[in-house]
């Protein structure tokens, strides 16, 4: 047990990241090109893997990073010609000069400060070209006079730049794609939850409203005790006012953290385009969780800019996401997006089982659904309840229509209510 904590530790410690970044460095600095013929100056992949490492994974220090990536290439590749017979002083004499490549650039890295430039491509391709321009001469210019006596001529400098301004701009484009990867997904995992949060808040404000309605009833009721001389009804009464009170004070509080969230989150923009690509990638990862074969096609025939993405992407999931629960097997589910000068119109179809005639008029009520678990227990069955208080809130409508096979529900919101946030 306790090799077992160790081992956790260890892999979770700064050690490990730096570890890592050696190794690796080390492998991937055997992939290489040898340019200037007779000698062992390489432009190996290890330069462009430590680069990028200790982008993806800043270490605490560079510094250290850079002193222990140096060892370790210089230590593999010195084992690796003894391996095959090489004398250790002609091995050493041969390797200790890329030292200097990994330790500078990490010196560079160190004194100027890595994490300020990587939200700025252009400064941190620029610097990393100096650094690499500076250890790569070092490098080349230390083999050359400790096995000619001589230093760079014209043409292996013109190399040198030309190669170390390919692979810095090379390696920062690389992260750049990267970093933008996560930060989308970022945004993505931000907006599902922000939606969920929107869907919350909206309830504990209904809520709230009930709240305020019992209190009223129950002080109402104690005036009504008092006055017939009930005084232990009417003290009872009384309490039970005060307690409801109390719980209105604790919704509020946490309402109004949830608003102050949301509201931050409707400050920028989306277009529709992509929510429904939000949409689309969610419920295809939902319906393989749940074993279903489901195939989302979309259709938008005119894409703007929205301030309301945190409600549309509520409603698009949820009504997507009931699609897809709907669908027995394998089947499809065809959500289309259309405008006119008025209104917007969302429509999400299935091929499912759709529902019964006699439900209609009942779906979008609190507690109704067609949902049970393996346990023949029902679902809350909230969800098409709170589609229609979202819809209600931004002044649309919404519509059922069952069919031969499946069902089509139809969202219209005013134009107005998605984009005023971006027209104000």
């Amino acid at each position: 047990m306790n090799i077992k904590l160790m081992w956790r530790q260890f892999y979770q410690s700064e050690a490990a990241r730096i570890v890592f970044i050696a190794i690796m460095t080390a492998l991937t600095g055997e992939l290489k090109v040898m340019p200037f013929d007779g000698e062992m100056f390489r432009f190996a992949l290890g330069g462009i893997v430590f680069f990028l490492l200790i982008l993806i994974y800043p270490p605490v220090s560079v510094l250290r990073t850079g002193f222990v990536t140096a060892v370790t290439v210089v230590v593999f590749r010195v084992m690796k010609e003894l391996w095959f017979g090489a004398a250790l002083s002609d091995s050493l004499l041969l390797h200790m000069p890329v030292f200097l490549f990994y330790f500078i650039v990490a010196i560079g890295w160190h004194v100027v400060g890595l994490e300020k430039y990587k939200s700025f491509p252009l400064r941190l391709g620029a610097l990393a070209f100096l650094f690499e321009v500076v250890s790569n001469t070092s490098e080349h210019a230390l083999r050359n006079w400790w096995l000619h006596s001589s230093l760079l001529n014209s043409q292996e400098w013109g190399v040198l730049v030309g190669v170390a301004l390919l692979r810095s701009f090379f390696t920062v484009g690389l992260y750049s794609s990267v970093a933008l990867s996560k930060e989308k997904q970022r945004v993505e995992e931000m907006l599902g939850v922000g939606s969920e949060l929107y869907v919350e808040a909206l309830y504990l404000q209904k809520s709230m409203n009930h709240i305020e309605q019992i209190t009223a009833s129950s002080h109402d009721l104690y005036r009504k005790l008092k006055k017939e001389n009930q005084r232990e009804l009417s003290t009872q009464a009384l309490h039970i006012a005060q307690e409801i009170h109390e719980v209105k004070k604790d919704s509020q509080r946490i309402l109004a953290g949830l608003s102050k969230w949301t509201t931050r989150q409707q400050i920028e923009v989306f277009y529709l385009s992509d929510l429904l690509d939000m949409v689309v990638t969610a419920n295809e990862k939902y319906s393989e969780m749940i074993g279903k074969e489901c195939v989302l096609e979309t259709t938008i025939n005119e894409d703007f800019q929205t301030g309301q993405h945190v409600p549309l992407l509520a409603v698009l999931n949820n009504l997507t996401a009931n699609a897809v629960e709907a669908i027995e097997r394998k089947g499809r589910i065809f959500i289309t997006i259309d405008s006119d000068k008025e209104w917007v119109h969302f429509s999400v179809h299935d091929t499912g089982k759709g529902i019964p005639i006699e439900h209609e008029d009942v779906i979008f009520e609190p507690g109704y659904t067609t949902k049970f678990t393996d346990q023949g227990t029902a679902a809350t069955g909230i969800g098409l309840s709170h589609v229609s208080a979202i819809i209600d809130a931004m002044q649309g409508t919404i519509d059922v229509e069952r069919l031969d096979k499946g069902l089509n529900v139809t969202v219209k919101i005013p134009m107005e209510s998605i984009m005023k946030e971006i027209e104000a």
